[in-house]
């Protein structure tokens, strides 16, 4: 019998929401905390002070993970999968509850967590994996491992704060996933990684937890690989636990959800660090789905809004769009030239449109890339939003009339009609 490589009891994380007050800011507003702390504790102390709105973030989760299981953590942005994983990774301590873990915890939530950016990428290495509780043997005898699973040997005795993002990735994986910890905690971050390294960290997770018996968190919005990897899944909603149980039940109901409430402006201007992806230099800002409806059909164009903002003098730079299928899966994209600019600290607005994309009848969801170059020649990206944008195609009406359907497994792009003509005629 297996026994629970980690239980969570009604936990629970709140953040106080608060409003500086005017003129709170600078020496000045320093100096007027100073000297008003005094009152304010006194009126803490006989119960006059001011009261707070606590956001809960997390509220009353509760379940068990055996032993060398791995568990799908899906939900919207903000419903609290990384929150969660950061609790978990005792990065913070929750408000209410508790979270017993059984053996060491790696945890990748964000690009590089445990790195010394002055430090080579063989000193973090071994930072890292002190940090996890691991001897100087015990890392020796994985340090080629993981260096030839990072690919970045030439590379290892530089500084890691001149690695490009994918370099870094590649390292903070190969590290959290070759020391070999109990249980191994994965974020979304693996979104930022090209194709072929995704299915090299999604093969090694399959090695740690199926043929080491090893436990696997992984939260992804690749409802895709979540179907394919794990034995079981969870959603959370609003910080809540509503579903848990075997992955294609859960992310049916996932998808029947994010239909649901699909919205047509994204705030992105207050994003916490856990959805931002990218160097940063230039980022999204706001979008807005420009179509009437979300409900289009296969000839409709795609009339997408969005708000890039730079942090340095940009010249040359691109807005990229990818379709995916609800399941995660990949359908196409649409990529603009290098030819966008912008002055550091501008906000401009651009428009997007996509024409006569000849979907199948199904439901879809957008990425949105901003960036330069291609795989070619380097490619820099600055920022990637991922899950916005949803719609469906409607199923199309013949000329006689007749309703057209159509097949999930026949795929996700309808060619035109076929021209039929009888041999022989």
């Amino acid at each position: 019998m297996s026994y629970p490589a980690l239980i969570l009891d009604g936990i629970g994380k709140s953040y106080q929401i608060g409003q500086r007050e005017p003129g709170a800011e600078g020496l000045g507003g320093a100096l007027k905390g100073l000297l008003s702390a005094p009152v304010r504790n006194f009126r803490k102390l006989s119960g006059q002070g001011d009261e707070k709105e606590l956001f809960w973030a997390l509220k009353d989760v509760s379940f068990e993970v055996p032993a060398g299981q791995v568990m799908g953590i899906v939900g919207r942005n903000g419903a609290g999968k990384s929150t969660m994983l950061k609790v978990l990774s005792r990065i913070t301590e929750p408000s209410e509850g508790t979270a017993r873990l059984r053996g060491r915890v790696a945890s990748l939530i964000e690009v590089g967590t445990g790195f010394h950016p002055e430090l080579t990428g063989r000193e973090n290495i071994y930072l890292n994996g002190a940090i996890l509780g691991m001897t100087r043997t015990e890392i020796d005898t994985k340090f080629d491992e993981i260096v030839d699973f990072s690919e970045v040997e030439r590379f290892l005795d530089t500084p890691v704060k001149r690695y490009s993002s994918g370099m870094f990735l590649r390292l903070a994986f190969a590290v959290a996933a070759y020391l070999e910890p109990e249980i191994l905690v994965i974020d979304e971050v693996l979104a930022v990684g090209d194709a072929a390294f995704q299915k090299k960290c999604l093969g090694r997770m399959k090695d740690i937890s199926h043929g080491h018996g090893r436990t696997v968190l992984f939260v992804s919005h690749n409802m895709a690989t979540v179907r394919a990897l794990c034995d079981r899944c969870v959603m959370l909603q609003g910080g809540r636990l509503v579903a848990d149980g075997e992955p294609g039940e859960v992310i049916d109901r996932y998808l029947d959800m994010t239909m649901a409430q699909a919205g047509k402006v994204y705030d992105l201007s207050n994003r916490s660090s856990a959805w931002k992806f990218g160097t940063g230099t230039a980022v999204f800002t706001r979008l807005e789905f420009a179509n009437q409806s979300n409900f289009v059909d296969r000839t409709s164009e795609l009339d997408l809004r969005c708000w890039v903002r730079a942090e340095e003098d940009l010249a040359g730079f691109r807005i990229a769009v990818i379709v995916h299928r609800l399941d995660g899966n990949a359908v196409g994209g649409a990529f603009g030239p290098d030819v966008l600019t912008l002055k550091k600290g501008e906000e401009a607005e651009f428009k997007v449109r996509m024409e006569d994309f000849q979907l199948a009848p199904g439901r879809y969801c957008c990425e949105l890339r901003l960036g330069r170059g291609n795989p070619t020649d380097g490619r820099t990206e600055y920022d990637a939003v991922f899950d916005v944008f949803h719609f469906e195609i409607q199923p199309e009406t013949s000329a006689d009339g007749a309703a057209g359907y159509w097949e999930p497994q026949w795929g996700p792009v309808r060619f035109g009609d076929c021209e039929l003509a009888r041999v022989g005629a």
